[in-house]
């Protein structure tokens, strides 16, 4: 199969964060469905523990395990995997020292959880660990069995803090499977085969945070990626209406006239309350579009990839995903 012209060839592990209710889960299920399509296979990964991606796909709680959840345009395939902390532990205690089954009794112990307790890094690396090896998996046929992988990370806040393995187990073990467990992770994490996104909204406080955390990751050394603009509204006013609206210009005696001519009202006292507050609505739509035009001015600035997602008036649903989906390929995402 060709691999398809995009912004990311040569990217296998995409890292999906951004600030809480921009929409990141869906952003990052939109893209898996975009990766995948054509005939590739893709899993889909959230390390938070809030069945994000099955409330998205309309499906019941996922398990801690690989399975299809959604076949993408052109035959390509979804899986999808929800990891837990603690089976990641078990995971790693039969990886590294065959202990699986001593790990099981630990863990009704309560031991697994008052590790990753005293030892947050630890969590981060357990999680991190295992999407690591799905991006690095390869089968009898010496393929990988995926050609990607999407996190779900968590919040723009601390996104860097997560991805920064190796800091983050410095102080728990300077050499052992600890420290090469992180090392591992750490070199899919920091190469280039690794980009991390951002999605955001065209508001002050989600823009901030996107460009805070794309110096945070360059500072550091992670990769950052594409910022994906989520829920964009069409404006259907000309740009002329909209800057006559921001510095009031705009004069209501105009859409009563409007109002007449199209014999929606009479042009009396009521046609003149309608014309009143439609001028409101369209002012304060104005002032959003100045707003937002001021945002993407910053996010010009960051001088990364930006992709436009529109707003679904319906909601998301698993038809609005798909069209998430064909925005994202057809500006060059996927």
């Amino acid at each position: 199969m060709r691999a398809r012209d995009t912004d990311w060839d040569g990217v296998r592990l995409h890292v999906v964060t951004g600030k809480g209710g921009t929409g990141k889960t869906t952003v990052a299920a939109a893209l898996a469905l975009a990766l995948a399509a054509g005939g590739r296979k893709v899993l889909l990964v959230e390390v938070e523990g809030r069945q994000g991606i099955a409330q998205v796909f309309d499906l019941p709680p996922l398990p801690y395990e690989e399975r299809k959840i959604a076949v993408a345009p052109g035959g390509g395939d979804v899986y999808a995997l929800a990891i837990d902390a603690e089976e990641a532990m078990l995971d790693y205690l039969e990886m590294f020292y065959g202990m699986r089954r001593a790990g099981k009794v630990l863990s009704k112990m309560g031991i697994v959880d008052f590790a990753t307790t005293i030892a947050p890094g630890f969590r981060d690396v357990l999680v991190t660990g295992k999407t690591s090896e799905a991006v690095r998996r390869k089968g009898k046929n010496g393929r990988r069995t995926y050609d990607a992988v999407v996190l779900d990370a968590p919040p723009t806040g601390r996104i860097a803090r997560f991805l920064n393995v190796t800091n983050e187990v410095s102080g728990l073990a300077r050499m052992g499977p600890i420290k090469n467990h992180a090392d591992l992770v750490n070199g899919v994490v920091a190469s280039p085969e690794t980009a991390v996104h951002f999605v955001t909204l065209l508001e002050e406080m989600p823009v901030q945070e996107t460009l805070d955390g794309l110096q945070e990751l360059r500072t550091i050394g992670l990769p950052p990626g594409g910022v994906f603009i989520n829920m964009v509204r069409e404006s259907l006013l000309p740009d002329s209406v909209l800057d006559a609206a921001a510095e009031g210009r705009f004069d209501p005696a105009e859409l009563v006239l409007g109002l007449k001519a199209a014999g929606l009202t009479d042009g009396g006292s009521a046609a003149v309350s309608v014309a009143e507050a439609l001028a409101e609505e369209i002012a304060d739509h104005a002032h959003r579009a100045e707003l937002e035009s001021r945002e993407r001015l910053a996010l010009e600035e960051a001088a990364r990839p930006r992709y436009e997602l529109p707003l679904l008036s319906d909601g998301v649903d698993l038809s609005g995903l798909y069209e998430l989906a064909e925005s994202i390929r057809t500006q060059g995402a996927a």
